[in-house]
């Protein structure tokens, strides 16, 4: 167990609780940059186990120090791993799901479920998220969902190349608003996740407004 008293990561959905160093893309997935990549202060609990692993947080509402209580928070994830006994032998499976939910001016309340699995050298995973109001990146009142699915393979123990769909509806009470990005990626680890090169390209397609494209390259440096 670790109790973390402070300002800190908030488990909202997988991938959006993750560090920054160990996503396979440049970018998140859009759910995880709208309703997650955020920190509370308060008191979290995490436990890490061969079957599963978890994180619960109280926490104050706010976001980047604007206030120092607007509201109160509860987030709580749990990961399954019933493959954990095994060695390896059959692959890992994880099986996760979660929910954020507090107030600060208004209540929110977000729900998510995860599913990933890796054998060897292949790995897929899938995450849903709803949201009835949000306190990602900015408060919102929107009813919003989204989900994402990536598959990698690892060409060599240095190479690995992968792809993801993802799509979000900001505003489900609103129609084609709907948000699609089409991702091929490459990773080259130098020397893990010390050192590594990123490429990605991202094709967008959004309905209410011009499809995009992007190039992404990026280095990653941790000393």
């Amino acid at each position: 167990h670790k109790i973390i008293v402070g300002n800190s990561r908030n488990q909202v959905g997988f991938e959006g609780g993750m560090g920054s160093y160990v996503l396979p893309f440049a970018m998140r997935s859009q759910i995880s940059r709208t309703f997650g990549n955020t920190r509370a202060l308060g008191v979290r609990v995490v436990g890490d186990y061969d079957l599963v692993d978890y994180s619960v947080a109280l926490n104050s509402s706010d976001r980047f120090f604007k206030e120092f209580f607007p509201g109160a928070e509860f987030t709580g994830w749990v990961n399954l791993k019933p493959l954990g006994k095994t060695d390896g032998k059959y692959g890992t499976l994880v099986l996760g799901g979660g929910l954020n939910a507090g107030h600060n001016d208004t209540d929110y309340t977000v729900g998510g479920a995860y599913a990933s699995y890796r054998y060897k050298k292949f790995m897929a995973n899938f995450e849903y998220s709803y949201a009835d109001g949000y306190n990602g990146r900015v408060l919102s009142q929107n009813r919003a969902n989204g989900f994402y699915s990536t598959v990698s393979y690892r060409i060599t123990q240095k190479l690995h190349v992968l792809a993801r769909y993802d799509q979000f509806d900001p505003n489900m009470d609103i129609g084609d608003d709907m948000r699609r990005e089409y991702t091929a990626g490459i990773n080259y680890f130098i020397k893990g996740q010390a050192l590594r090169l990123i490429l990605n390209y991202v094709f967008c397609q959004n309905e209410r407004e011009q499809d995009s494209h992007r190039i992404i390259f990026g280095t990653q440096i941790l000393l």
